[in-house]
C-alpha cells in the first residue's frame, strides 16, 4: 500500500462523503477511503462517478458492467475488477464463461452471442490499445449504438482507466472476499 486508506474515526466531512458514495449500510471500500485523503478531489469526482453508475447512463447496467470489467481487466486492475464482480456480476447475469472471457478472452469467444455486447468489448479493447476506433469499428459500433450510448461508452472506458490507474499506482489492498483474476479461469 503506497497511500493507506483512512480509517475511522474520520476527519470532519469525510464520514458523510464516504456514506454518500456507498449504498446505505455498506461500509466504504478501500479505494474510496484512499481517495478521501484528498477530500476536495473526492467530492469533485463523486458527481461523475454517480452518473457512471446511475440509471441516467444510456447503457444498460449489464452493458455498463461488461465495459467496466473489460476495461479493468485490460488495465490489470484486479482491485476494481473484483469490486465490480462482487457487487454487480450476479445482478446483471454474467456467467462464469463471460467473466473468464472479459478477464482473459475476447469478444469472439462463443459466450458472446449478442452483437451489442461483442461491440462493447471490441470498442473497450480498441480504446485501451489505440485510444481510437478505426473506420470499420466505428461503422459497426454506430450501426448498433446511438450517439448518446457511444459517448457514454467512450467516457465510461476512460473513467475506469483513471480509476484503474489510481487503484494500481496507490497499491490499494484488495477488498476482503472480492474475487481475484485467478477465480475467472476456465
Amino acid at each position: 500500500m503506497r497511500i493507506p486508506p483512512l480509517g475511522a474515526p474520520y476527519p470532519e466531512g469525510v464520514e458523510d462523503q464516504l456514506a454518500a458514495m456507498m449504498p446505505p449500510g455498506v461500509p466504504p471500500i478501500g479505494l474510496f477511503r484512499t481517495f478521501a485523503r484528498n477530500l476536495p478531489m473526492t467530492v469533485a469526482m463523486t458527481g461523475w462517478g454517480s452518473y457512471e453508475l446511475s440509471r441516467h447512463l444510456s447503457l444498460s447496467m449489464r452493458e455498463r458492467e461488461i465495459v467496466i470489467l473489460r476495461t479493468c481487466a485490460r488495465c490489470a486492475c484486479e482491485y476494481e475488477w473484483g469490486v465490480h464482480v462482487m457487487f454487480f456480476a450476479d445482478r446483471v447475469g454474467l456467467t462464469g464463461d463471460q467473466l473468464t472471457s472479459l478477464t482473459h478472452g475476447s469478444a469472439g469467444d462463443p459466450c458472446w452471442t449478442d452483437a451489442r455486447e461483442r461491440v462493447l468489448i471490441t470498442v473497450a479493447d480498441a480504446l485501451h490499445d489505440t485510444s481510437d476506433l478505426d473506420d470499420d469499428l466505428w461503422k459497426t459500433a454506430r450501426d448498433l449504438l446511438g450517439e448518446a450510448e457511444l459517448l457514454d461508452l467512450f467516457l465510461l472506458c476512460g473513467w475506469y482507466h483513471a480509476i484503474s490507474f489510481a487503484a494500481r499506482a496507490a497499491r490499494v489492498d484488495l477488498e476482503p472476499g472480492a474475487p481475484r483474476f485467478a477465480d475467472a479461469r476456465p
